[in-house]
């Protein structure tokens, strides 16, 4: 199997990352002096880029305010603070995130024609019914409202030759059109090397964005702090059905990787099911509190709401770690764990990443110098999975 991909088609500088060492990731007298420049350069542009979302996010989050000024609104969300901060207390994934107890009933379409052009194959869009019932049952009547997000979407590469192993990948936040992520992650290449491909789309992304919903992925963060929480447990009981069902098509092997939103869920996903057989987080955020404390001015908005519903912040640090993959144990084995991130980024700074590296036993960590989107030596790192990948997806 060639390790060399071919050269992305979005065009990126191929300036060289490295894996990280002992001590982590490098100093930045550590770095050449191009390497700072890149690093320094993307950090700036990131920034731009963090204010323009956290501002789209604060306006979402905004209607959650009037729900701070009513007591009964804030006893309720005390209440299920407190629900998610007892679950995320056990540690238990079995209880945090219940499989699926059926395999989905999948109807499938031929993608478009551009679709099958770039990638070289069969394409088909699959959709079914989600099984997924909220965790917390005070919030079951609101989740199962939401008809479009409870329809799970996904496209699925496959060859002729029967099922191959498989790689998925996740998107992050707002970033769901298939084809953007398709050819920013070079997937046809993989596609060419023998891997069949598989792209899931988040709750409330794409086609599951509820109508009215003004940008993929507005209800992600509309609903407050439960609402994100449940959108979590719903993207990996979603995510697990689609496993079952890819082992119902005889799939034996599959790999995990998702960028940013995404990385947290596949990161996540790999301390709850078993059977993925390399996990890759690329840029992923792992305690988004911690992250939203950094993104003005979404921060204000959260700091407000939180003073006008006189949330504890020790109560809401708790809670959140009901959704982290730092509060669970890795099932993927450590040799098969790999990290991606970007020095200069700032939507998921690179200590983030760094965190999930030290739970996860300082397993594999490749750093590249570019930000969250501009992914400055991406071939690099595509050369660094394929390796990564090779001995145990294509024995």
């Amino acid at each position: 199997m060639d390790v060399n991909p071919v050269d992305p088609p979005i065009p990126v500088p191929d300036v060289p990352g490295a894996d990280a060492t002992a001590r982590g990731l490098p100093r930045r007298i550590d770095l050449t002096a191009r390497q700072r420049f890149i690093v320094d350069a993307s950090a700036v542009a990131d920034l731009g880029l963090r204010t323009a979302i956290a501002s789209l996010l604060a306006t979402t989050m905004l209607p959650t305010l009037a729900g701070g000024l009513s007591r009964s609104q804030s006893r309720a969300e005390r209440e299920q603070l407190e629900f998610y901060a007892d679950l995320a207390e056990a540690k238990d994934p079995t209880r945090s995130f219940p499989a699926p107890s059926d395999v989905p009933r999948v109807s499938s379409r031929t993608a478009n024609p551009v679709a099958e052009w770039i990638a070289k194959g069969r394409v088909h869009n699959i959709r079914f019914n989600s099984s997924f019932t909220a965790v917390n049952p005070a919030l079951r009547a609101q989740c199962r409202s939401f008809t479009r997000n409870n329809v799970v979407h996904a496209q699925h590469w496959r060859h002729d030759d029967g099922p191959h192993p498989t790689l998925c990948l996740i998107h992050g936040f707002m970033g769901s059109p298939y084809l953007f992520n398709g050819l920013f992650f070079s997937l046809p290449w993989f596609f060419r090397s023998g891997y069949d491909v598989l792209l899931y789309t988040m709750p409330f992304h794409g086609r599951r964005a509820e109508k009215g919903s003004p940008f993929s992925g507005h209800g992600f963060f509309a609903n407050g702090f439960s609402g994100f929480a449940e959108a979590m447990a719903q993207a990996v009981h979603d995510f697990r059905s689609i496993i079952d069902y890819l082992e119902f098509t005889g799939v034996d092997r599959i790999a995990l990787t998702g960028m940013s939103l995404g990385g947290y869920t596949s990161a996540l996903i790999a301390s709850v099911d078993d059977r993925i057989q390399a996990v890759i987080p690329n840029v992923p955020v792992v305690a988004p509190d911690q992250t939203v404390d950094e993104w003005f001015p979404a921060n204000k908005v959260v700091a407000l709401r939180n003073l006008l519903s006189n949330t504890d912040s020790d109560l809401t640090g708790a809670a959140t770690l009901y959704s982290s993959p730092l509060n669970y144990v890795p099932l993927v084995p450590k040799d098969r764990r790999l990290i991606i991130t970007g020095l200069g980024d700032r939507l998921a700074p690179p200590h983030q990443a760094e965190m999930l590296w030290e739970h996860w036993d300082r397993c594999a960590f490749h750093w590249f110098p570019g930000n969250h989107i501009l992914h400055v030596s991406q071939p690099d790192y595509l050369r660094r999975m394929t390796r990564f990948m090779r001995d145990f997806m294509f024995d």
